[in-house]
């Protein structure tokens, strides 16, 4: 049998044991016990070494004999019921009133949940590694670059802060998602809970019986009416989650790869690490690249989620079983892999300082124009006028470093020596004084990664135990 990819190579054993074949069976049948339980407390007449026997048969699971019984009766529900009830001794006292639907949409749905946290818990960790490594990098000047040329000076600890505060958007919304996610409960053939009703005696019992598994696995809400299965639209809404979570971490990993191209960082090159399999000096970000695989493949579940979500016929059909059962735990393995991943590199990542100055100096006087420009609006030149001249000199000093290989930035020289910039007043130490000092360039850029400390810090002291969280080995 062809193994999962993402399970077997990236996920973690609690994510694996999550959606396994084996822990799903578990869960059913954990569910089936708490109805039966429920149902004997409403007034089901239920022989409490009935009870027993199938409590006693919780983890005696054999899944070959299930596959057996499912290749005989072309029918997953029916074959872990019969396995159950022979573990049990014979009786059949599970999955009285209830559809297939009330067990695999109910169960799907625990799954979910359970992976949710997981996956909460881990990118809480995440999140408190970035704003770390802002604080830690928070005196490093960094040539920032938009459209990947250079713009202005930041601060590398100011990059970090971006991130953490992308995510910290998101993860706020998956902590409210998470909370509201509704179960769907059992609700019977076509929602109407009309075989709990007969089975149970009473609406209000029905009702009750409800509420009270709900709330035995942890839901807050209850879907009042819903159909056969629950909304798909849901599913679309969690896999959007998943995906939009994973945007800050992808962010990290592309500026990861294309600072490392420059030299000015490192994810971390282990001992032993082969980096090109013909090119020997070279240390490849495969991890960050990795991260930015796993968030595209979580862009794809979205879509796929999308094309679910209101698809369904009248009160349900079972048309999205096999597209579910791909996209849901391969986004929670995808997830899991892209966490682990991206914790391993925000542990083993590196600056090189000296380069990392070196290319601000370098860019330097590229990077004041802005000031210049406003230099010159003070002196009484147009705006625009400003702007073609010091594009001019710019333009040509950018080509004559290039063309040359030189590393000396000439700009404020030809600057002096334009005519109109004379003329206008500015002179050579006018120029020369916006050069001084490099700080003064870095605006607010400090006390940016400070608000974004202090607007994190609630969510990481409220999951204080889930922030501590540290990856396992990764491949």
């Amino acid at each position: 049998m062809n193994p999962n990819i993402l399970s077997q190579r990236y996920a973690t054993e609690k994510m694996n044991h999550l959606f396994s074949e084996l822990g799903k069976t578990r869960l059913e049948r954990e569910l089936w016990l708490n109805l039966l339980k429920t149902q004997r407390d409403l007034g089901l007449d239920v022989p409490d070494k009935i009870v027993y026997a199938y409590e006693q048969s919780l983890d005696d699971i054999d899944l070959g004999l299930i596959e057996e019984i499912e290749r005989r009766t072309k029918h997953d529900v029916k074959s872990k019921i019969e396995a159950f009830c022979l573990a049990a001794g014979g009786y059949e006292y599970i999955h009285l009133g209830m559809t297939s639907r009330d067990l695999t949409d109910n169960v799907e749905q625990i799954q979910i949940q359970r992976a949710m946290k997981l996956i909460l818990d881990k990118y809480v960790s995440v999140l408190r590694h970035l704003v770390e490594k802002a604080d830690e990098y928070r005196g490093i000047e960094l040539t920032a670059r938009t459209h990947h040329q250079a713009a202005q000076p930041t601060l590398l600890g100011r990059r970090f802060a971006m991130w953490a505060e992308e995510l910290w958007v998101h993860l706020v919304e998956f902590e409210a998602f998470i909370d509201s996610y509704p179960f769907r409960g059992i609700k019977g053939a076509v929602g109407t809970q009309f075989d709990m009703v007969n089975l149970l005696g009473s609406h209000e019992k029905a009702l009750e019986l409800d509420q009270d598994i709900a709330k035995m696995f942890g839901f807050k809400n209850i879907l009042d009416s819903t159909g056969q299965v629950y909304p798909r639209s849901l599913d679309y809404k969690l896999l959007s989650h998943l995906a939009v979570l994973s945007s800050a971490c992808e962010n990290f990993a592309k500026s990861m790869r294309l600072m490392a191209g420059y030299e000015l960082m490192t994810e971390g090159f282990m001992k032993g690490q082969v980096g090109s399999s013909v090119m020997p000096h070279k240390m490849n970000t495969r991890s960050s690249e990795r991260i930015c695989a796993f968030s595209e493949l979580l862009k794809m579940y979205a879509d796929g989620g999308s094309r679910l979500s209101g698809d369904q016929w009248e009160e349900g059909d079972v048309s999205c079983s096999a597209i579910r059962r791909v996209l849901i735990p391969d986004a929670f393995y995808a997830s899991d892999g892209l966490l682990e991943t991206t914790l391993t590199v925000l542990n083993q990542m590196g600056a090189y300082p000296a380069v990392i100055s070196k290319e601000v100096d370098r860019y330097l006087p590229f990077l004041a124009t802005t000031e210049i420009l406003g230099l010159a609006v003070k002196h009484g030149i147009g705006r625009e006028k400003a702007h073609s001249l010091i594009k001019k000199h710019a333009i040509a000093e950018a080509l004559r470093m290039r063309e040359e290989g030189s590393d000396s930035n000439e700009l404020m020289d030809r600057l002096c020596n334009e005519p109109e910039f004379k003329e206008a007043g500015i002179t050579e130490a006018m120029l020369s004084s916006a050069l001084k000092e490099k700080t003064h360039f870095l605006g607010n850029a400090d006390a940016q990664i400070t608000a974004v400390q202090v607007k994190v810090n609630p969510l990481l002291l409220k999951y204080a135990k889930e922030a501590s969280y540290e990856p396992g080995d990764i491949l």
